[in-house]
């Protein structure tokens, strides 16, 4: 399945498209590709900002402020890996039967699905700006992160076949 239709499943049955993830078999390679999917995305989301701030400052390009927005997105790694892992440690503690990997699949794929709606988010800040617009874009995408990631959480803690 191509990672576009697999997106668009996604949306409809996260449940499904998280166990097709997992029953590839381990892999921390894919694991990262999906987390880098979302940091591009991510990334590519900020440049309208970037040009927008750059603009109204007055200056030249908006080089310096895409550039320091990459070494931040770059620097969010480790957060995502332990944003993972106290996942994996609180549904431990409630009951889960899930695995470490599972755990960052569930919250890489929610992460790299959502992506497409911070470009749009992204949009939206860089030729609208602050306002309305952007609260509600901003709540959409934060609200779209959590019921995908919670969803595919709890269907990779019922547990997974080795």
């Amino acid at each position: 399945m191509s990672v576009s239709t697999e997106l668009v499943s996604t949306w409809t049955a996260p449940r499904k498209a998280l166990r097709r993830h997992l029953a590839r078999g381990r892999s921390e390679p894919f694991a990262f590709a999906l987390l880098l999917v979302f940091l591009i995305l991510a990334f590519v989301g900020q440049w309208p900002t970037a040009a927008r701030e750059a603009h109204f400052a007055g200056d030249d390009s908006a080089g310096a402020r895409i550039l320091a927005r990459a070494f931040a997105v770059l620097a969010t790694i480790p957060l995502w890996y332990g944003l993972a892992a106290l996942s994996r440690v609180v549904s431990g503690a409630l009951g889960g039967q899930g695995s470490w990997y599972g755990a960052r699949i569930a919250l890489f794929w929610a992460l790299a699905t959502v992506g497409p709606l911070m470009l749009l988010q992204g949009l939206v800040s860089g030729m609208i700006g602050q306002g309305p617009a952007l609260w509600s874009v901003t709540g959409l995408v934060g609200l779209a992160f959590l019921w995908l990631w919670l969803t595919m959480l709890h269907e990779s803690e019922k547990g997974e076949a080795p």
